[in-house]
């Protein structure tokens, strides 16, 4: 029970940014959705590299420098496996007109929506493998480093719920729909992270490949949509100061309480 309402808790963070809808104007100011998506980006890439990719190296079974094999082959995979749900799920990225992803006939609020889900899935993944290491007893994965990363992703959480929001309220949706919907995107979180506990608890040897697959993903979200979204229109340097707050920010919290 303790562990479940654990894993809701970056789902509470996508709630709270969706929030945003009933407070903000009709549409997001574009120079704080560029700060914000910056900031999610520094999140995102530090959540890989101290919480992930290390402890993937640190618990390899193979000796000296070969050690890095899990964190290398892992890292790929999670990077081909979000290139792959990428190029064959329809999904319209924010600020775009064009959607990528196989043909279909769904509205663009629901491609909108599906670009976001597509987004949190290696985020619930990344805190799904650190609960299932502590899990395991074994794996030299501390609770706190568990939960330092959960409170990293519900930090970065928060102006994405507002990110997705906004767009789709300023598509037709009503506040509450545009709320509801909101919520819905961030839903994957929590399932992806339970798959997540559910697959690494019975393949545990693979603890490792699992922690770097979960950095991939993560890495190619930042590459692939948060960086190109934060150099759309007029130039500005905004998303590259948020990216330093969210990756200093995220550090911080790794070493001092992980």
């Amino acid at each position: 029970m303790k562990l479940a309402l654990i894993l809701l808790v970056p789902l509470l963070g996508t709630a709270l940014g969706a929030a945003g809808v009933y407070f903000m104007k009709d549409e997001m100011n574009k120079n704080l959705q560029k700060w914000l998506l910056g900031f999610a980006g520094g999140v995102m890439v530090a959540a890989s590299v101290w919480s992930l990719l290390i402890p993937s190296i640190e618990l390899s079974k193979y000796p000296g420098s070969l050690s890095v094999i899990p964190g290398a082959v892992g890292f790929l995979l999670g990077m081909g496996f979000l290139l792959f749900l990428d190029e064959t799920i329809p999904h319209l990225h924010v600020g775009d007109d064009e959607p990528e992803g196989m043909e279909s006939t769904l509205r663009n609020t629901t491609m909108l929506i599906m670009a976001v889900t597509l987004h949190n899935i290696p985020e619930g993944m990344a805190v799904g493998v650190l609960y299932a290491g502590y899990m395991a007893g074994n794996s030299g994965i501390a609770y706190s480093a568990a939960l330092t990363l959960t409170i990293g992703i519900a930090i970065q959480n928060f102006p994405e719920g507002a990110i997705i929001s906004m767009p789709l309220k300023s598509e037709g949706l009503t506040k509450n729909r545009s709320f509801v919907y909101g919520i819905i995107s961030g839903a994957v979180e929590p399932l992806a992270a339970a798959v997540t506990i559910f697959a690494t608890k019975i393949v545990e040897p693979l603890l490792p490949y699992f922690l770097s697959f979960a950095a991939g993903a993560m890495i190619y979200v930042v590459i692939e949509e948060l960086i190109p979204e934060t150099a759309c229109g007029e130039h500005s340097n905004l998303g590259v100061i948020g990216f330093a707050f969210g990756f200093t920010l995220m550090m911080v919290l790794d070493v001092a309480l992980g």
